[in-house]
């Protein structure tokens, strides 16, 4: 039967705490998955667990890493796992600052290669056992829609996104057969911090105002806004429910129409 109840299934979220992360944590919630929350800063986890919905009776729980340092993100996922399956995973971390590509140095580049690519296969490969044995297995990345077409000024980003992108199709077909899927998420220009960060970014480097740099990003957006955090978290939540299950390893524009390509 084609449905969207998570109850019974407990989703790891990455970058939990706020923006997308946090919002696709209470859309899973609110389907009735357990969410355990993934974040650094173990304050803001205890304070966004509170914000997650309870009424399917779950108990949500949070552990504490840094993306900063991938060995650490293996270490403590690993032990967790080791006692508690899990059947939704999503890989959410803040994407590397903006720049010009030719500006961009080599440390840049393997920074940002392991706080999103290796990061998320350390994730994933701690996941999967858990969810070949269930039989049912969702593995979501929050991208960019840079994935289809490379963003002005962000050089590093449009470089790893792609390869995160690459990685998860190959993952993808070799998975599918255990039920277990892989997609691809591609926000376009969401209020959150990371929007702001870009915009201050742009009026620095411009010197136009805040408000121009605004409606210069909103004339590109069809739908004539920016998205909504709960707009992603709610296209990730489908996803990861059983009405998904024929969906793998495809890369999902969120975007409100602005991406240019098919």
């Amino acid at each position: 039967m084609i449905t969207l109840n998570l109850t019974g299934k407990t989703a790891l979220i990455a970058g939990s705490t706020q923006g997308i992360g946090l919002a696709t944590a209470q859309a899973l919630a609110s389907l009735g998955a357990t969410c355990v929350l993934l974040a650094r800063n173990e304050s803001a986890l205890q304070n966004a667990i509170t914000t997650l919905d309870t009424n399917h009776k779950q108990t949500h729980h949070y552990l504490v890493a840094d993306f900063s340092n991938a060995k650490q993100v293996q270490q403590v996922v690993q032990e967790f796992v080791s006692k508690n399956p899990i059947h939704i995973l999503v890989n959410n971390t803040g994407g590397p600052p903006a720049g010009a590509i030719v500006s961009a140095t080599a440390e840049a580049f393997l920074t940002a290669f392991q706080q999103h690519l290796i990061c998320n296969h350390h994730l994933a490969t701690a996941v999967l056992p858990s969810m070949k044995e269930a039989g049912y297995g969702r593995i979501i990345n929050i991208i960019s829609t840079s994935v289809k077409i490379p963003l002005k000024n962000l050089g590093v980003s449009n470089t790893i996104r792609g390869a995160v992108a690459s990685w998860a199709k190959t993952m993808a077909n070799e998975v599918a057969k255990f039920g277990i899927t892989v997609n691809n998420v591609l926000p376009g220009a969401t209020a959150t911090a990371r929007l702001q960060n870009i915009l201050n970014n742009k009026t620095q480097q411009t010197g136009v105002t805040l408000e121009a740099a605004e409606q210069e990003m909103l004339h590109e957006i069809p739908a004539g806004r920016f998205g909504n955090p709960e707009e992603i978290g709610a296209v990730v939540a489908f996803l990861a429910s059983p009405a998904a299950a024929y969906v793998n390893g495809v890369s999902l524009p969120v975007d409100g129409g602005r991406t240019g390509s098919l």
